[in-house]
């Protein structure tokens, strides 16, 4: 009997060696490109200053090798806690002092290189800045030859220190330039806007922090992720999800479109005045070309003067074929009451508030699919 293929393979497909698939989540090859194209400039130019501040000196080392490790966690994994700044100046110009004062006090070069690296975990362990290629920079202090031994105590400041920060002003410099965060930033925690004791509304069901720490535990592994990076992924899969499962309700068909909207240079009292007569927390704001310029909601108009300017914030918005579902996190952030929906023009066609969602949810739990759909009486009530 044949056995036919699975589903995922086709006759004469080879699979591909896993020997050659990506390691880290998100690694795609343009990812790698830019990865490339920065360390190619990162150390080129770090040599190349490095050599204008030192001169020739042929009994200096511009650039030492652990500085090629560093480029490649600063330049391919730039969100990896062990490639921010502070890990990579502090943790390599500790462990070359580490290393130095290893081998100035323990004469046996076996002994001594072996304590230089474990002393070098220890002491980027406990200033917080753990960095791999701190353990060939504590090496290179025993083992680096007769330029290192010269240098001294001076080598984990020059050049090691100096390369460092180099190298740390240039990636600074070229994710920037690449659209691309660095330092990293944690995604902030959600909170509560209210200043009560209650937590916020995103926190309130599902995993908490926790929940989180008791799975790293268990997990027995040491993760190369913050906490807060990995609370925000769990929670944009929670997100992912549910838009797979219902994603098929779309923005267009739940939205409000007779959209009370203000031109910007209407007055408070006029705002103020459209808001309570049509019962809505949320007008959106018009420029000279009827283009959204913003939002306007009681909020925002509380304590006004009468002949100020129109306190305009900026707008929550959304395409009409987005999933209804994936305005979730910003209509339950406990400042958003309403998102503002825009065509490929900046025009807007619509508006979905708190109650057009939830409507929406309660009514998507029993029935599927968009022509059942329970509509909200629209902007943010």
């Amino acid at each position: 009997m044949i056995v036919p293929p699975p589903p995922h393979q086709k006759s004469g497909y080879l699979p591909k060696f896993k020997l050659f698939s990506p390691i880290l989540a998100g690694a795609t090859l343009k990812e790698r490109l830019i990865g490339c194209l920065g360390a190619l400039i990162g150390i080129c130019l770090t040599g190349v200053v490095c050599g204008f501040i030192f001169g020739d000196d042929p009994q200096l080392p511009l650039i030492v090798a652990p500085i090629g490790a560093s480029a490649v966690l600063l330049f391919a994994v730039p969100a990896s806690p062990l490639a921010q700044p502070w890990s990579i100046v502090g943790g390599n110009t500790i462990s070359a002092l580490i290393g130095v004062t290893v081998a100035y006090l323990v004469k046996d070069q076996m002994l001594a290189i072996g304590l230089a690296v474990a002393l070098a975990i220890l002491a980027m362990s406990l200033t917080r800045s753990l960095h791999p290629p701190g353990g060939a920079s504590a090496l290179t202090a025993v083992i680096g030859g007769a330029a290192v031994a010269r240098a001294g105590f001076w080598f984990p400041f020059i050049p090691v220190a100096i390369n460092s920060l180099i190298l740390v002003g240039l990636g600074m410099v070229f994710h920037r330039l690449a659209r691309r965060q660095y330092p990293h930033r944690p995604a902030a925690a959600p909170v509560n806007t209210h200043k009560t004791a209650d937590p916020p509304p995103a926190l309130r069901v599902g995993f908490n922090s926790e929940d989180i720490d008791e799975a790293i535990a268990r997990l027995n592994e040491t993760l190369d992720v913050s906490r807060e990076d990995i609370d925000a992924l769990l929670r944009e899969v929670e997100l992912q999800a549910l838009i797979r499962q219902r994603g098929e309700l779309t923005c267009a068909d739940i939205m409000s479109r007779d959209v009370v909207t203000v031109p910007s240079d209407t007055t408070p009292d006029h705002a103020r005045y459209l808001l309570l007569k049509h019962d809505v927390r949320t007008l959106p704001v018009l420029d000279e070309n009827e283009k959204l310029q913003g939002t306007v909601g009681l909020r925002e108009l509380a304590g006004t003067e009468v002949d100020s300017k129109l306190p305009i914030t900026a707008a929550a918005t959304a395409k009409p074929s987005d999933p209804a579902i994936g305005l979730l996190p910003r209509l339950t952030d406990g400042k958003t009451h309403a998102v503002v929906i825009l065509d490929d023009d900046a025009k807007v066609v619509g508006i979905i508030s708190q109650t057009d969602l939830l409507a929406t949810l309660a009514k998507s739990l029993s029935q599927n699919g968009p022509s059942e759909i329970m509509h909200g009486n629209g902007q943010g009530i």
